[in-house]
């Protein structure tokens, strides 16, 4: 895309849901960001919603000095896990401050696929690691499953951008239908879309948000509350401005990896959101050869073999989709299972996943991409996800528990 007169090279939009246990983190890396600044080429903007006691500010970050002095519009109290305040940030960044490439970052808790009210179920609280601070949470919003929860009980359905005061968050269908509106604004695909929260990095999510996103960039695992080093990330963009999407989406995960010691156990990756169309039907021919053969006692063992000892997170229902099939190819399973599993190994390394990387030796299995495996039961929630529909992944979870309990 030709960039206009009055265009930048890029615009970086930070909506930073921080009314929650983050509002320190929040200040700290708004720091970070004025450390590099606007410049010429690159606009930085934000949206930070502080904690009970504070008012929601919209920021034109510029190099050195105060934050408060970069404030350019005061909105008083925010519910960010409104779609409709993503939605406005969004189109008054696109409005304002025009660029040839934007890269939107979620800041906030994540969950991955699931969208459980987390306000509802405590688990979910703190879900970015106390490491180095505060864990990131979710993005989106709980709204009508307060309705659901009484079904769901103690069930999980995944997702980020949580704030605490309105006790509300953003769920993947809404995040779908921002980008969606997004892309529909731009007459293209959102270049990237950052997320600096936890377990974001799933086939799940990335698949929901494909039609209008080029690609993404978040954690198999939770991120330390320190999240992304936006000082790194932005002097390196400052620098070189005429960088293509691919080549920063590379860079934040680099610089990711970069800021954190062996010591703590991280993951990043960076997505090919082309490719998720690809990656969800070599899913599905997956899904479709185990449920097929879990009736054979030899398959059912050896899927749960490789289930117990399989690369895992923070959250144990995720699980990384390439040591799955890595693990799972090299045990007694049929010559259609073993291919089914070498061709989805083969999506995500050599298509799907462009840059990947770990922390610690505990992290060592990760290639890139989660997908959902729990071990006792399928949330009531995971069958309405895109992906769950195209691959039929819920229908092999449900076989495979099912068999595994009638044993």
């Amino acid at each position: 895309m030709k960039k206009k007169a009055a265009e930048k090279s890029w615009t970086v939009m930070v909506y930073m849901a921080g009314d929650n246990n983050l509002d320190p983190e929040g200040s700290k890396d708004l720091r970070e960001m004025k450390k590099v600044g606007s410049n010429e080429d690159v606009n930085i903007i934000a949206q930070f919603d502080r904690a009970a006691g504070h008012v929601a500010r919209r920021y034109y970050l510029r190099k050195g000095g105060l934050v408060t002095g970069d404030a350019v519009d005061s909105l008083g109290n925010v519910n960010t896990g409104d779609p409709a305040s993503l939605e406005d940030f969004i189109g008054w960044g696109i409005k304002n401050y025009p660029a040839e490439h934007y890269l939107l970052v979620l800041w906030n808790h994540g969950q991955g696929w699931d969208d459980t009210d987390v306000y509802a179920d405590e688990r979910y609280r703190g879900l970015r690691r106390l490491a180095t601070g505060p864990a990131r949470h979710s993005l989106f919003r709980s709204g009508t499953r307060r309705v659901m929860e009484k079904a769901i009980g103690s069930m999980e359905y995944r997702a980020i951008l949580l704030d605490d005061n309105a006790k509300d968050f953003l769920d993947n269908q809404e995040m779908k239908k921002v980008l969606a509106g997004t892309a529909k604004r731009l007459g293209r695909k959102l270049d990237i879309l950052g997320m600096d929260a936890c377990l974001m990095s799933m086939a799940e999510v990335g698949y929901q948000i494909s039609d209008s996103t080029a690609c993404t960039v978040g954690s198999e695992q939770t991120e330390p509350g320190n999240g992304w080093p936006y000082d790194k990330i932005l002097s390196a963009l400052a620098k070189n401005p005429a960088m293509a999407p691919d080549d920063l989406c590379t860079l934040i995960v680099d610089k990711y990896l970069a800021s954190y010691s062996e010591k703590e156990p991280v993951t990043q990756s960076a997505c090919d959101l082309s490719k998720a169309e690809a990656l969800a039907s070599s899913v599905a021919l997956l899904a479709s050869e185990l449920k097929s053969g879990i009736g054979d006692p030899a398959v059912l063992q050896a899927i749960q073999g490789v289930r117990n000892k399989v690369q895992s997170y923070d959250v144990r229902d995720n699980i990384d989709l390439v040591d799955f099939c890595s693990l799972l190819a090299k045990t007694g399973v049929n010559a259609s299972v073993k291919t089914a599993c070498q061709n989805v190994a083969t999506q995500v390394q050599n298509s799907y996943v462009m840059k990947q990387g770990y922390k610690n030796k505990s992290m060592q299995h990760s290639g890139g991409v989660a997908i959902y495996f729990p071990l006792v039961s399928v949330s009531p929630l995971y069958p309405k996800l895109e992906f769950s529909r195209k691959t039929g992944w819920d229908s092999f979870l449900v076989a495979y528990l099912e068999a595994l309990k009638s044993r």
